[in-house]
């Protein structure tokens, strides 16, 4: 082995220095490796690819490729994969309450395929939304140094001489429902919207979550808004191979990289694209992972000051792939670190701090999707928190292409997504009400289920601007309109979400980022007496399992105490 290494201080020795390790390399030999090769870092390279939908597709392939960098720079990468479940497949129907819960299986799966063998270090594939920020959950609980690489997104399809994506294909649907698009006309969009493998294009919930990767500083610059389809992926596949090695001989681990500091960045990169509300979930349970309290209230807080920057859907004009011809989430970060809205001393995969890769950029005043701060396309963030008596632990909006920041109305309310779709097809949804959709929480759902399917309804039947939803679940990354996910406590709780009855008024502010239900508090506390929590039709399986373990949505709906209650780290076994 090289000199750089020492593998008297890695984890691999428990399975490969010593007498009493013959019996594991005989195993390593059975696959065909030398003693050169037992003798280098072992790097585990993860992966969540699979055949479930086209997010998924070349993640095996480019962490291939990964695997030949890793060899270059003199380590032995070990492969290996996890699930994913994908939500436009999931969506609409119960399995969406799988894909939250994935979340947690798929950075507990990586956790222990990487405890059992002892890798030394982390490469971490995901193109899907829950898949990206467990992968990153996995690499800051295990905390040996590691490197997160999304696999693309989706080239947009070509409907009508538009950009389309899928989002057009779920409003189409709404559209078709109301009698204004023939079942011909959404037959032939369903077949191109989606021309080839990656993940959705627009600014959902998986391109916002590769975003955070690099503001964070997990990931390479500019290595995740290439679409899957690129070649450029296979150059980048390698860098990451190459560079997992000088983090290993440097020891720059994750949660040297992911501080406080380094999450606000994250923050702000997502209020400043417009970003998935899904973000305010997955970034306090990845500083979980790292023992840092960062809840959704203090995501809101750094959204308030952070102007909406990228014009991307759902919201806006662009798709992922204009984003990267733009100069990518580094060229977004250019300007607001010229501005003061980014912390540029936080260290990154580089061995860089954020700083100096940015420094390294060029501002690019030619491109039409990313806005400089002076002249932002609105001066606070595309996504806002909310607080009041209907949410005393938060909720949160997509404000990002939104004329109407106000909104009051009378509760329609439904106990869960079925009974509201069912509503919205039969058109039973009145114009100016405030449509509840409740018992979808973590733990009520179980599983806190997306309504990209609802939502999308609403706005193909006209609907979007006219009623406002709110919910104890979530919405996609995907969804716009005046839709307000994570109201918490959630009913299973008790919250003031499961004591609404239909035509109550509710009365929401984006603006000044209130959300209050306007009934005496007397009239609440009797029919809180009187509450009865919905049992749900999950009372085994990894469904129950979740709801029996899951926290509030608030601090980024977890199953286990994070860092903080750690007693020893992995990396350091």
């Amino acid at each position: 082995m090289s000199d750089r290494f020492d593998k008297s201080r890695l984890p691999s020795r428990h399975v490969s220095v010593g007498p009493e390790r013959a019996p594991q390399r005989s195993y390593y030999y059975a696959m065909g490796m030398t003693e050169e090769d037992i003798a280098k870092p072992f790097v585990g390279i993860a992966s969540a690819g699979n055949d479930s939908a086209p997010c998924n597709t070349l993640l095996d392939a480019q962490a291939d490729i990964a695997r030949e960098g890793v060899i270059e720079a003199g380590g032995t990468p070990r492969r290996f994969n996890t699930i994913t479940v994908t939500d436009g497949i999931a969506m609409g129907h119960q399995g969406m309450k799988a894909s939250l819960v994935s979340r947690e299986v798929i950075a507990d799966s990586v956790e222990l395929s990487v405890r059992g063998h002892c890798y030394d270090a982390v490469i971490g594939y995901a193109g899907c939304d829950k898949s990206l920020p467990g992968m990153m959950m996995a690499m800051l609980r295990l905390n040996v140094p590691s490197i997160f690489v999304y696999g693309g997104s989706i080239l947009p399809g070509r409907f009508h001489d538009q950009d389309v994506t899928v989002v057009d294909v779920f409003e189409a649907v709404g559209q078709h429902s109301a009698g204004n698009c023939p079942l011909q006309e959404l037959i032939e969009l369903e077949k191109v919207a989606c021309p080839g493998h990656g993940a959705c294009g627009g600014q959902f919930t998986a391109n916002t979550m590769a975003c955070v990767a690099e503001a964070v500083g997990l990931s390479l610059p500019n290595s995740n808004m290439a679409p899957a389809p690129y070649e450029t992926r296979d150059d980048m596949a390698r860098a990451a191979g190459r560079q997992i090695m000088n983090l290993i001989e440097r020891n720059l681990r994750p949660r040297d990289i992911c501080t406080r500091d380094a999450f606000i960045n994250a923050a702000r990169v997502v209020a400043a694209t417009g970003g998935s509300t899904n973000a305010a979930l997955h970034l306090p349970a990845m500083a979980s992972e790292a023992g840092i309290d960062f809840d959704l209230f203090d995501v809101a807080e750094i959204f308030k000051t952070t102007p909406y920057l990228a014009d991307l859907k759902p919201g806006g004009k662009y798709v992922a792939r204009d984003m990267h011809d733009a100069g990518g989430v580094y060229m977004l970060m250019k300007t607001m670190m010229d501005n003061g809205l980014i912390n540029g001393d936080c260290i990154t995969v580089t061995g860089k701090t954020l700083g100096e890769n940015i420094d390294e950029v060029v501002w690019n005043p030619d491109q039409k999707v990313i806005y400089d701060v002076q002249h932002a396309i609105t001066a606070t963030g595309g996504v806002v928190g909310l607080r009041g008596s209907l949410a005393p632990e938060g909720a949160i909006v997509k404000v990002a292409g939104m004329a109407r920041l106000q909104f009051r109305g009378p509760a329609q309310v439904f106990e869960c997504e079925e009974d509201a779709f069912a509503a919205v097809k039969q058109r039973q949804i009145k114009e100016g009400s405030v449509v509840v959709i409740r018992n979808e929480g973590p733990k009520g759902g179980p599983g806190m289920r997306e309504m990209l399917a609802t939502t999308a309804a609403l706005y193909g039947q006209g609907m979007g601007e006219k009623v406002a939803l709110i919910t104890d679940g979530r919405f996609s990354g995907a969804t716009r309109g005046f839709c307000i996910g994570h109201v918490g406590p959630e009913a299973a709780d008790g919250g003031p979400i499961g004591l609404i009855e239909e035509g109550d008024m509710i009365n929401i502010d984006a603006e000044a980022g209130t959300i209050d239900l306007e009934v005496d508090e007397a009239i609440l506390a009797g029919r809180r007496k009187k509450f009865v929590q919905r049992e749900t039709d999950y009372g085994s399986g990894a469904l129950w399992r979740y709801a029996q373990n899951v926290g509030p949505a608030y601090k980024g709906a977890v199953t286990h105490p994070g860092a903080k209650a750690e007693k020893h780290v992995y990396a350091d076994i």
